[in-house]
């Protein structure tokens, strides 16, 4: 019995200690994490009312890049892929960038980085405008019901579809 419980701990504490599933980020057509725009610069933008459209997001240059979460970033400056590289799951969308509301609902649909909110301290992006609506209805019960669904489909394929009515412009020089 002691060797059970003894073998049971040890299988116990290496399950722990190894790294979790990560599920892929979502990368579109432009090869690029966020669709090639800057997660960091999302940091320094107004961020407008709830109600209102968000103020457009900043393009990376395709000459300053990072590797994080099997993707490539783009930056606008070299200073903010250096602040990335210092914390990259501090700046990345949560949920792989995946649209949050989509997450909310237990599905993984691509997230436009046009459509963004930072909500206590992380960035979160949706797929349309419309779900913007239906995501400002109620953003900490749809982040509480994120939270709750992300374990169970983080480890699924990253989503294949494009984001609707969005063409990337980012990132620049690519």
């Amino acid at each position: 019995m002691k060797r059970f419980l003894f073998a049971a701990a040890t299988a116990l504490s290496v399950a722990m200690a190894a790294p979790g599933i990560a599920g892929e980020q979502y990368v579109d057509g432009t090869g690029y994490a966020v669709s090639g725009y800057d997660v960091v610069a999302y940091r320094s933008l107004a961020a407008q009312p709830v109600g209102t459209p968000q103020t457009g997001a900043v393009p990376g240059k395709a000459s300053i890049t990072a590797e994080y979460n099997g993707a490539t970033w783009a930056f606008a400056s070299e200073e903010n892929r250096d602040k990335f590289l210092e914390d990259p799951a501090y700046y990345a969308p949560q949920y792989d960038g995946h649209c949050a509301y989509g997450v909310s609902k237990g599905g993984k649909v691509p997230g436009n980085p046009n459509l963004w909110r930072i909500v206590d301290d992380k960035l979160y992006l949706n797929i349309t405008d419309v779900v913007v609506g239906f995501w400002e209805e109620d953003i900490p019960g749809h982040i509480t019901l994120a939270e709750g669904n992300w374990p169970k489909i983080e480890p699924d394929a990253a989503s294949d579809r494009v984001i609707p009515k969005f063409i990337s412009v980012a990132p620049e020089g690519s």
